[in-house]
């Protein structure tokens, strides 16, 4: 069994003042790291801002290791929303990861880009970055990333426990913090920290609701919707236990969803089923075969 104690940071943020962001999350760092955190995870982009425009001269500030220093001084690793050059160039919507002595274990940079806010980024390469810290296997990935089945998916049979999503959801698609990333957690019996923005920013309103959902679907913290420091405990017996119980995961018949990569006309088995259809005729059966496939 291994822990690993998560804070969430819900806040508004300082659009474009980077100065009052880091001190904001010194200041969260040391609160979570009271409350016996061991990780701090902010919204998308909290460094610079969200809807600021934009944002090519605020990422080539060396903000990572901004981050790093405070991570290393208030002892506790931080997941942190941020601009970044990419080294093939352009800016990425980032997400970087600094342990608690300031050394960088992962970076991942949002690979589904939303809308005409994001046109200002390079899409990523690839579904989410995984490492691993205090025995704990966990993947990041960014706001609209997790909204996609399959980025989820990647993460757990990779072995993530939690799956950690800084995002910038807005009005009006506040359902997606309750629903669907209730399912995501459910469907692959993984954690899953979804950790928003509130209040307004540009011409866009976040709905704030962040939350922790447990492997099994329980709600292990949730904020309201105004700022807040929400924390639970990542426990990879619960993953366990949870897959032991009912587990999508080892169920799955891979060799048949070769057309989710590779798009082709979809035939499935529609020869069978019309020989099926034909032996059963005047039996009553074909119908009922048909409604079981």
């Amino acid at each position: 069994m291994s822990t690993l104690r998560i804070a969430c940071l819900q806040s508004a943020g300082h659009g474009r003042d980077v100065e009052a962001n880091l001190a904001e999350l010194d200041s969260a760092a040391a609160a979570a790291a009271a409350a016996g955190a061991e990780l701090l995870v902010t919204p998308e982009m909290f460094v610079t801002g969200y809807d600021v425009g934009d944002v090519a001269e605020l990422a080539a500030l060396p903000l990572t290791g901004r981050v790093a220093a405070i991570a290393a001084a208030r002892g506790i690793a931080v997941v942190a929303g941020l601009p970044a050059v990419l080294p093939g160039g352009g800016v990425g919507n980032m997400a970087v990861v600094v342990d608690d002595g300031g050394r960088v274990l992962a970076s991942y940079a949002k690979a589904h880009l939303f809308g005409e806010i994001d046109r200002r980024f390079h899409a990523g390469e690839a579904p989410a970055a995984v490492f691993d810290h205090h025995g704990v296997r966990c993947a990041v990935m960014i706001c609209f990333d997790s909204e996609f089945p399959e980025s989820v998916r990647v993460a757990a049979l990779a072995g993530a426990h939690v799956v950690l999503v800084p995002t910038a959801n807005m009005h009006p698609y506040g359902a997606i913090n309750e629903h669907v990333m209730w399912t995501r957690a459910w469907e692959n019996k993984v954690h899953l920290a979804y950790v928003n923005r509130c209040g307004a920013e540009g011409r866009t309103a976040y709905v704030g609701r962040s939350r922790i959902i447990g492997p099994d679907g329980t709600e292990l913290a949730a904020a309201g919707t105004g700022p807040d420091l929400v924390c639970a405990t990542i426990d990879t017996d619960a993953v366990d236990s949870a897959r032991a119980a009912f587990d999508y995961l080892s169920e799955r018949r891979p060799a048949l969803y070769g057309t989710l990569a590779v798009p082709a006309e979809y035939e499935g088995n529609s020869g069978e089923q019309e020989q099926a259809t034909e032996t059963d005729a005047g039996t009553g059966e074909a119908a009922g075969k048909g409604g079981d496939m």
